[in-house]
């Protein structure tokens, strides 16, 4: 039997189809015995596990994890097993350990690192342990030889999502992940491309999938979405894709095709490849449920946008400002404050960049990060390589000062200056508090009347400092910031 374990991520309330282990279950469905056990369902993950393992022949625990809380928790579910069922192989997959792949190997519970696209190299790694193929001709794979030292094989080249089945929805009780959103009642994920043909300096994304993008073909999507829609009675979507609009033509015909599904749904795109769609392709958008798109405009100032290879222009933002109001959607720009070369010069233009947003679209959502490195196949955006150590064990990843690293609380950037960062973090919460995200859908109405009382006076005349009084109304409150939930 093969276990994939996906490590709890989020609370209860937000909780979504694990898409990575569904991934890697549909290339096993009818050819492998394998269960499923999510520790965002599960309460007690490690007793699922060893209950399993004590009834079944266990090959191999494959646990896919997202860096920050998710990995926490995989390293102390595997390093439980490890220690009471030593004999059972661990891999781990997904978005941390294929950026840092040599960081997950350092554990003693870590046998095998699957890194990137891990369908075929999972059925390959299952192949090898049964003695069909050596471990040195799989692709994509990360190992520990006969002496320890860490084994490295070449990239595995990505393939569409055309060319795998279908995910085995009845493996799990859908019923406990399509939870209420601001898009509906019964909100359902979906993955229609893998990969990013973009060259951002500061995303992971490449190091973890290269600088390909592979796309579902519209009417597999469609397929699926009217399968979670007829058996599950889901009414929304969220796409988990980089760039769901790749190309209009796609876009268009997609768009058609999902109409009769009346779904409400949320989607990331580029604005400068949205900037060129035609107006009858963002009306059939609209028409075909969209409601919000996260945008990544990420710095305000020119300079900073050619230095992280961004290949787009504030000019573009404004012009999506413009179009997703004119079109009844609402945006979401998520910008990356700080340029390493010149964070203060950076960030004043990005801040007032926003209020220029602002002005075009007030309904627009503004996310605010500090730059953080990750690791890149080429140098890092600022020319930070050398100027920051990652951890070298999952352990030390779980250590508060990284996890506020990974998770943008404090990212520790010795080019950031105290003041700097405050006004970043200030800005934020009087922006956040000005104009509430709409996507909280508890928060009452007084609470966001309370939020927009208090914080007018401050944007209105520019004075960020010591939002004290925002402060406390955000934590009586505690609405929910309008940050990208983990994939």
């Amino acid at each position: 039997m093969i276990i994939l374990f996906h490590p709890r991520a989020t609370r209860p309330r937000n909780r979504r189809l694990p898409l990575a282990v569904l991934a890697l279950a549909a290339v096993l469905e009818g050819r492998e015995e394998y269960e499923i056990v999510d520790g965002n369902v599960d309460e007690k993950p490690v007793d699922s596990i060893l209950s399993l393992i004590d009834r079944h022949n266990v090959e191999l625990l494959g646990v896919s994890c997202m860096p920050g809380p998710q990995m926490a928790a995989g390293m102390e579910v595997s390093r439980e097993i490890r220690k009471l069922r030593p004999h059972v192989r661990i891999a781990w997959g997904g978005y941390f350990p294929s950026i840092y792949h040599e960081a997950a190997l350092n554990a003693k519970y870590v046998d095998f690192v699957v890194r990137g696209q891990g369908e075929d190299t999972l059925l390959e790694l299952i192949d090898a342990l049964r003695g069909k193929r050596t471990l040195d001709s799989i692709l994509g794979l990360s190992y520990k030889d006969a002496f320890g030292l860490h084994r490295n094989n070449a990239e595995r080249p990505m393939k569409g999502p055309d060319a795998f089945p279908w995910s085995p929805f009845h493996r799990l009780p859908v019923e406990k992940y399509l939870r209420p959103s601001f898009f509906g009642k019964r909100t359902a994920v979906h993955h229609a491309s893998i990969g990013c043909p973009f060259n951002c300096s500061f995303c992971g994304v490449h190091a973890a999938y290269g600088r390909e993008e592979r796309m579902e073909s519209p009417e597999r999507t469609v397929a699926i979405l009217r399968h979670l829609v007829s058996e599950y009675g889901a009414d929304s979507v969220q796409f988990y894709d980089m760039n769901f609009f790749l190309r209009e033509d796609h876009a268009r015909k997609l768009m058609d095709l999902m109409i009769p599904l009346n779904l409400r749904w949320w989607c990331e795109a580029r604005v400068d490849i949205m900037s060129r769609y035609s107006d009858e392709t963002m009306a059939a958008i609209k028409h075909a449920g969209c409601a919000m798109i996260f945008f990544g405009a990420e710095s305000g100032s020119e300079w900073a946008l050619k230095e992280m290879q961004k290949g787009i222009t504030t000019e573009q933002t404004l012009t999506m400002a413009r179009r997703t109001r004119d079109f009844g959607i609402i945006p979401e720009f998520s910008f990356v404050v700080g340029n390493p070369n010149d964070p203060e010069r950076d960030t004043k233009e990005t801040l007032g960049f926003i209020r220029r947003i602002k002005r075009i679209n007030p309904d627009s959502e503004i996310i605010v990060q500090h730059y953080t490195p990750t690791p890149q196949r080429g140098a890092m955006y600022g020319d930070v390589d050398g100027k920051i150590s990652f951890p070298d064990t999952p352990a030390e990843w779980a250590t508060k000062p990284w996890m506020d690293f990974t998770l943008r609380i404090d990212t520790r950037a010795p080019w950031m200056k105290h003041k700097t960062k405050k006004l970043i973090d200030n800005f934020e919460i009087v922006i956040g508090s000005r104009w509430p995200t709409v996507q909280d859908i508890r928060a009452p109405r007084w609470s966001r009347v309370l939020l927009k009382t208090l914080s007018a006076w401050r944007y209105a005349l520019r004075i960020y400092s010591f939002p004290i009084e925002l402060q406390w109304a955000n934590q009586l409150i505690q609405l929910r910031r309008p940050k990208r939930e983990s994939l």
